[in-house]
């Protein structure tokens, strides 16, 4: 054993630019090894949206103007895309599966910009069907905590 205790987690802010919908993301990775996504559909490509998640983490949405809240679904349908109706900034998606929430983070939203990101992988889901895809963000996603959207 090598009495070595794992880092403890940090808490990543995020929000949109009129600050209407926010996230706090809690990992214990350190952002020079977070896997970053940049999926290559039409959406995510329009948003310039990278995104990141950590099983062992959490996240949480909020929307201080829960008026300003868009969730816009495509695709299967099963998966809100958060975006603030003001401003436009797409923060985040989360989808419900088994009773459990589940998100992944824009990190484009964060606050303050973090410089030490690794390059992002892109990703094309297009061929997977939607069990395939929901077996996938069980197993990716970040775990939402009980209070987010």
């Amino acid at each position: 054993m090598s009495g070595r205790r794992p880092p403890a987690p940090r808490e990543y802010l995020a929000s949109c630019h009129c600050a209407a919908l926010s996230a706090r993301y809690r990992t214990a990775l350190v952002p020079a090894s977070w896997s970053l996504r940049e999926c290559q559909c039409s959406f995510c490509r329009a948003h310039a949206a990278l995104t990141v998640s950590d099983p062992a983490g959490s996240l949480v949405f909020a929307a201080i103007s829960p008026g300003r809240l868009h969730r816009y679904r495509f695709g299967s349908g099963r998966t809100d895309f958060l975006l603030c109706r003001e401003c436009g900034v797409y923060i985040g998606a989360r989808i419900q599966i088994a009773g459990q929430g589940f998100g992944v983070l824009n990190v484009r939203a964060l606050r303050p910009p973090l410089a030490d990101l690794p390059a992002p992988t892109p990703m094309d889901y297009g061929q997977e069907s939607v069990a395939a895809r929901e077996q996938r963000r069980q197993a990716r996603w970040t775990p939402l905590a009980a209070s987010s959207l």
